[in-house]
Parts: C-alpha cells; structure tokens; sequence
C-alpha cells in the first residue's frame, strides 16, 4: 500500500522530487491527477467530475485564487487537511492527514522509509543542513511560479526580480559544488533531487512559447548564459539527470536546455 497519495496537475516537477525520492529509499508514492484539475473533484479520492457535476450551486465549488482561473471543486475535507487549497497536495493512507509544498512532501517520503539510503542525511546535523537548502530553494520555488504565470505580462522589473531569486540559489549551489560533489555533502541527498526538479522547472523559461513571450517583450531567459555563470551546478544538473533514477521520472525534461 502506498504510504502517500499526491493529488497534482501532471506532468508535474515538484511532485517527481516524491517519486525519485520513493524509488531510492523504496516507498510506494500513489499520484493522481491530469493536466485539466478544473474538471476533478478535489479530495483524498479525487476523480475527474461529470460535466452535470460541475456546478456553481455544488457545495464543492471554489472560487479559485492562485494558478487557475474559474470554479474549481473541492470538498470540506479537502480544504481541512489543505487549508491553503493547492496542490501538490499529499495525504496520509487514510486521507486524515495533508502534507502540503513539494519539500515538505518529499521529506514526507523518506521519513516514511526504513532505510533512506543517506537521502536525509546521516544524522541531526546533516539533515538540517539538508534542511536548509531546501529552505533556500524555496526563494527560487515561489519566485518561479508566480513568473512562469505572468509570463505574459513580463516586466523588465518583474524579471529582474525573478533573476535576483536565482542568482541567490545559484551561488549558493555553486559554492556548495565547490566544497563536495554533492550540494549537501559526500552523497545523493533530497537537496539533490529538489535542485534538479526545482531548476529543471524553472528553466522552461527558455522554452517555447515561454521565450515567445519574454523575446516578444525584448527580453532574453534568465538562463541564457548561466551554464557559463555557474559550471559546477549545471553539471551537476547534467550529471544527474541522465541517471536512470532520475531518467524514469523525468524522461527527455532536461535535453532541450543541454542541446541548445
């Protein structure tokens, strides 16, 4: 049985940080979802609804806030174990207790694992230092989404905001890489796994329709020219994206970037 449900729109990069981390440390991770949640019923069981289902006089219907626009639906027990009603959003096995925010819900992961291979540190010490990094990541994590979202609307002043976020996280990884061949220490840790997923994610601003709208508006990706900016950290995004365990998760996500 599986130790954790994530209920998410998919593909999704901050729900593959869970999935990695599972299939290291071998913990069962159930995930459910599709690219359209607007038309799910969101809860521990979610499931996409009947077109006769989605109505604004359901007592499920949401005004939605962050993200999607239009009514979303989701039950009085959805929003009690997620208070802040996004997703990612983990459960218990029996759907009493919610995990929310990708880092929290990976480290939901390998707590829930016999033995973690290392991935949350060897002791106290370590896995707060673990801890902290994935506390950085977030200024990056909140930073991305809300520019990925706006992309449209991109100011030369929003997107320096944006770059000030990454350059914070970059340096500090690539000051890491300096030190150790692995971001918190000697081996593979979940501050690992959330660089990967986290920059992989936030790299798609070089992609697509997501430059269309930046060079539109006359600007370039933050991207452009990091690799140069920070060698040791994009080699190691390199390196261990094409490992098999994190290849089964993220494919083909990351050979855009390292082709171009």
């Amino acid at each position: 049985m599986a130790v954790l449900r994530i209920f998410s729109y998919l593909p999704n990069p901050r729900v593959w940080k869970a999935q990695i981390a599972g299939d290291i440390c071998g913990v069962e991770v159930d995930v459910v979802g599709d690219g359209n949640l607007g038309s799910w019923l969101w809860d521990f069981d979610a499931r996409p609804m009947e077109e006769s289902e989605r109505e604004a006089s359901s007592p499920h219907a949401r005004t939605s806030r962050r993200g999607f626009s239009g009514t979303l639906f989701k039950t009085d027990a959805f929003l009690k174990a997620h208070p802040f009603g996004t997703v990612p959003a983990a459960f218990s096995p029996d759907g009493q207790v919610g995990v929310f925010e990708s880092n929290s819900i990976l480290r939901a992961v390998v707590r829930a694992a016999e033995d973690d291979q290392g991935l949350y540190g060897r002791d106290g010490y370590h896995a707060s230092r673990i801890d902290s990094f994935l506390d950085a990541a977030l200024v990056l994590g909140r930073e991305a989404q809300v520019y990925l979202l706006i992309m449209t609307d991109m100011t030369p002043g929003l997107q320096e905001r944006m770059a000030g976020a990454f350059e914070f996280y970059m340096n500090g990884v690539e000051n890491a890489l300096s030190q150790s061949d692995f971001i918190a220490g000697d081996e593979l840790t979940i501050a690992d796994i959330g660089f990967v997923c986290d920059v992989g994610q936030f790299l798609r601003e070089g992609k697509g329709r997501f430059r269309t709208a930046l060079t539109d508006k006359g600007l370039a990706p933050i991207g452009d020219g990091a690799v140069a900016a920070y060698p040791r950290a994009f080699a190691h995004l390199e390196t261990l994206g094409q490992q098999d365990v994190f290849q089964h998760r993220l494919g083909n996500y990351l050979d855009w970037f390292f082709a171009a």
